[in-house]
């Protein structure tokens, strides 16, 4: 009882915190942007030494954060393509620093500090383009509310997959990686997904109906596969959890996991419909 208390209120103010960011301010979902990758990569980087994997922490997250922030600028229409050009600067640093740090598996380390970058840091970055967006006036204007539907459809994904995964789950979906996920599971999430973005169309009017289905696709399809990757990085390193941040939930790569592979497949979708 006392563990479903935990984790229903650690749940509840996950989610407040995080609509309350994204919706508030440009400013706000900045911060809360910036939370997630210095978290995320903290967390990523940390759980790595378990299988005797080094990646250059600090490194990696400076490099993390500057490519969240110099994409918002960007994306707020302020400076030119140009601000990203340190980002070389700081992968060129992340392999010549490895020369003096003594540790085993060089390259493996060096690896795995850039793969934080492109599976935490990037897919939040590109998230800057969905809510600055170019008004026909060719203003920059704050739209949170794409990116607000886009997590309730990964929400309404992974809770419909929960549900009809307990009461109806049979055949496993991907036995060797996530041993507890369903077809039924997922097929439910699906069908939860569908209606919730039909009923969003409904008040999120920025993109058709026709749109919001298609981005339920991509974020059942992709929310999924995001789930399983993290699931086969848990498992390559013998862990439950990736963190303990969230009491209840895990860390945050356990609760972005979706996001992760979703968002940029959302952000090149909104892209093509421009």
């Amino acid at each position: 009882m006392n563990n479903l208390l935990t984790r229903t209120l650690t749940g509840a103010l996950f989610v407040l915190v995080l609509i309350g960011g994204i919706w508030f301010s440009k400013e706000s979902f900045l911060i809360i942007a910036m939370a997630i990758v210095i978290l995320g990569l903290w967390e990523f980087y940390s759980v790595c030494k378990n299988d005797n994997i080094f990646p250059q922490k600090l490194l990696g997250i400076a490099s993390g954060v500057y490519l969240l922030v110099s994409n918002f600028i960007l994306a707020s229409g302020l400076t030119s393509h140009k601000i990203l050009l340190p980002v070389i600067g700081f992968v060129f640093l992340i392999f010549v620093s490895e020369l003096y740090r003594k540790k085993n598996q060089p390259f493996t380390n060096i690896a795995i500090s850039l793969l934080g970058l492109l599976w935490i840091a990037l897919p939040v970055s590109l998230m800057n383009y969905i809510v600055l967006t170019l008004s026909p006036e060719m203003e920059i204007l704050y739209t949170p509310w794409i990116l607000l539907g886009f997590f309730f459809l990964i929400w309404a994904n992974d809770t419909g997959a929960y549900l009809f995964g307990i009461t109806l789950g049979k055949h496993r979906l991907f036995e060797r990686v996530s041993p507890k996920k369903s077809w039924e599971g997922s097929i439910g999430g699906a069908f939860v997904t569908l209606a919730v973005a039909f009923l969003i169309s409904h008040f999120y009017t920025e993109i058709s109906v026709f749109d919001w289905l298609i981005i339920a696709v991509i974020v059942i399809i992709c929310g999924t596969f995001g789930d399983l990757v993290e699931s086969l990085f848990k498992r390559s390193i013998n862990i439950k959890d990736s963190g303990s941040i969230l009491p209840g939930h895990g860390g945050i790569l356990d609760r972005f996991d979706s996001a992760f592979l979703a968002a940029p497949c959302v952000f090149m979708y909104l892209e093509l419909i421009k």
